[in-house]
C-alpha cells in the first residue's frame, strides 16, 4: 500500500497558504480579504483552502500533481484501479458512470428502488430502464432487496442488457448480499454499477456491511459526505476490473462536473480518505460498542423502540432507525424531536432516520436525553394505528409505459388526481429525503400509489417539485394529435 498518513492535496493548500501568497487569480474573495464581516468570522479559515487552478495546484480535469496523488491514494485504499474525485455530489458520478457505459437504445436492470439520479442517468444516455422489483422488509415497511431469481429470469429473458445497476445499502443502512448477485451478473460477462451513496465506511469491514468493491462491482459511486467527515457533495467514483472503460467515464465526468471545481471540497476527500485509513481495529470495535450502548439505553426509553430489519439482511451500525410505541407516525416523532433540537436524517409515516458519527459518539448522552425529552408524557392513546408500508412494486420484471426515446412525442396536460389511475405520469414523484421516486416519468399510475402519496402529504412530507400535489392534481401524457 502507499502511504496512507500523507494529504497531498490538502498539506499543498496549507503550505501555499502559510507562504503569503498574493492572489491576482479567482476566485473573488481573494483568500477571504474581500468579504462582508458579518459572516467572515465563519468563513475565514476555509476560504484560505479556497483556491484555483494555479502553479503547483493541479488540475482536476487534467491531474498530474497532488490531485492526482490524492485520487491514487484512495483507489489504494479501497483497492480500485482508478478512483476519481466528485464534487457535484455522488449524482454526477451515477450520471458519468451511467453514460459512460451505457448506448443509446440498450437496455439497463435496474433496482425499482433506485435514486432519482439513476433515472436522470439512463435517460441522459439514452437507455431503457428494465425494472426490478424490491422484497420489502415486514419490520421496516421499507424496499430492502431485489430478488435473485428474478435477476436471473431478466437476464434470461430480456434482449439487448448491458448493464445492471444496484443500490447497496438502501438509505436505512440494509444491505444486500451482494456477491451473490454480482457472481450472477458477472456469470453474463455484464458489468456491476453500484450506487453505494451510504457505503464509503464500509471497506472497514466488520461490523459494517460487505463493500461494493470487494463484492466485486465494476463501478462503485460512493457519497463520502454521508459518513466521512468530508464536506457536503464531496464523493468517489471507483473503477475495478476489465468491463467498462475508465476513459469514456472520465469523459463524461469532464463535461459534467464544474471546470472550476471546489478546492476545499476536493481536499476534504484527501482528508477523508486519511481518517479512514487511519482507522485502527479497536477504534472500530470501541465504535460498534458505543453504538450497542446507544440502542440499549434508547430501548428503555418508555415511547420509542430501535427498529431493525426482520429479513435477516445486513444494517449498518451508523443507521440508527425509531419507532413511537404509541402510536405516533414518523413525522410526528420528528416534530417531537426538532422541538428539542435534534434533527433527524429523514422521516417516514412509521419512523425517523438517525445517521450516527463514525467515531464514538461524544454527544450521546445529550441525544438520549433530548429523545426522553422528547417522548415524555407521550402514552398510548387507545388507537392503534395501522402499519403503513410502502406500496407494493409490480412483482413482475417491469418496464416504463412510455420509453425515454418516445416521451418527446406526447403532450403534457393537467390532470386531477382522482383521473389518474391508469394515466401515465409526464413528472416523477419524489419524496426527499431520500430522493426515490415513488413514481417515474413515463410509469403507470396506480391507486395504491396515489394513496400512499396521500398518506405521505397529509403527514408532512416533503416532495421535491411537486407543487402541483396541493393543488390536487398533477401532469400526464397524452398522445398528440396528428
Amino acid at each position: 500500500m502507499l502511504d496512507q498518513n500523507k494529504t497531498p492535496l490538502f498539506s499543498a493548500l496549507k503550505k501555499h497558504w502559510e507562504s503569503s501568497p498574493l492572489s491576482g487569480h479567482v476566485p473573488g474573495h481573494k483568500f477571504g480579504t474581500v468579504f462582508p464581516a458579518e459572516a467572515s468570522g465563519y468563513f475565514e479559515d476555509i476560504l484560505k483552502l479556497d483556491a484555483t487552478e494555479i502553479t503547483g495546484l493541479d488540475d482536476l480535469h487534467d491531474s498530474e500533481g497532488i490531485i492526482e496523488e490524492a485520487q491514487r491514494l484512495a483507489a489504494d485504499l479501497y483497492r480500485a484501479k482508478e478512483t476519481f474525485f466528485l464534487v457535484n455530489g455522488s449524482t454526477v458520478g451515477n450520471l458519468a458512470m451511467i453514460m459512460g457505459t451505457c448506448s443509446r437504445g440498450s437496455k439497463v436492470l435496474v433496482q425499482r428502488n433506485c435514486h432519482k439520479s439513476i433515472l436522470n442517468g439512463l435517460e441522459l444516455a439514452g437507455a431503457e430502464p428494465v425494472f426490478l422489483s424490491c422484497e420489502v422488509d415486514e419490520r421496516l415497511g421499507v424496499a430492502v432487496s431485489i430478488k435473485p431469481n428474478q435477476l436471473q429470469e431478466a437476464l434470461e429473458t430480456v434482449d439487448g442488457i448491458e448493464a445492471v445497476i444496484l443500490t447497496n445499502p438502501n438509505y436505512y443502512g440494509v444491505a444486500m448480499r451482494l456477491d451473490e448477485l454480482v457472481t450472477i451478473i458477472h456469470s453474463y460477462n455484464l458489468p456491476v454499477l453500484v450506487d453505494e451513496a451510504h457505503g464509503a465506511h464500509f471497506i472497514l469491514g466488520k461490523p459494517f456491511p460487505k463493500s461494493a468493491l470487494a463484492s466485486g462491482a465494476d463501478v462503485v459511486v460512493q457519497s463520502a459526505h454521508k459518513t466521512l467527515p468530508a464536506m457536503t457533495m464531496a464523493s468517489f467514483l471507483h473503477v475495478q476490473g476489465d468491463r467498462v472503460k475508465n476513459k469514456r467515464i472520465a469523459h463524461y465526468l469532464k463535461m459534467l462536473q464544474s471546470s472550476s471545481p471546489s478546492y476545499p471540497l476536493m481536499a476534504s476527500l484527501d482528508i477523508a480518505r486519511y481518517y479512514l485509513a487511519s482507522m485502527h481495529e479497536q477504534e472500530v470495535r470501541d465504535l460498534y460498542d458505543d453504538i450497542t450502548d446507544i440502542h440499549q439505553v434508547i430501548g428503555k426509553i418508555e415511547g420509542v423502540e430501535v427498529v431493525v430489519p426482520k429479513s435477516g439482511l445486513q444494517v449498518d451500525p451508523l443507521k440508527l432507525t425509531l419507532r413511537s410505541t404509541t402510536g405516533l407516525t414518523g413525522f410526528e416523532l420528528q416534530q417531537l424531536l426538532e422541538k428539542e433540537g435534534l434533527f433527524v436524517e429523514l422521516a417516514d409515516p412509521q419512523n425517523v432516520l438517525i445517521v450516527l458519527p463514525l467515531a464514538v459518539n461524544d454527544k450521546k448522552h445529550d441525544m438520549i436525553e433530548r429523545i426522553a425529552r422528547a417522548l415524555l408524557g407521550q402514552t398510548k392513546d387507545g388507537k392503534e394505528k395501522g402499519r403503513l408500508i410502502i406500496p407494493p412494486f409490480p412483482v413482475e420484471i417491469s418496464r416504463l409505459a412510455i420509453p425515454f426515446s418516445e416521451q418527446h412525442d406526447y403532450e403534457v396536460v393537467k390532470c386531477s388526481l382522482e383521473d389518474a389511475v391508469g394515466e401515465v405520469a409526464a413528472e416523477p414523484v419524489i419524496p426527499y429525503p431520500p430522493g426515490i421516486p415513488l413514481l417515474f416519468k413515463g410509469e403507470r399510475i396506480t391507486r395504491s400509489t396515489l394513496e400512499y402519496i396521500e398518506v405521505l402529504e397529509n403527514h408532512g412530507a416533503r416532495f421535491q417539485g411537486s407543487e402541483w400535489l396541493k393543488s390536487n392534481y398533477m401532469y400526464i401524457y397524452k398522445k398528440e394529435k396528428e
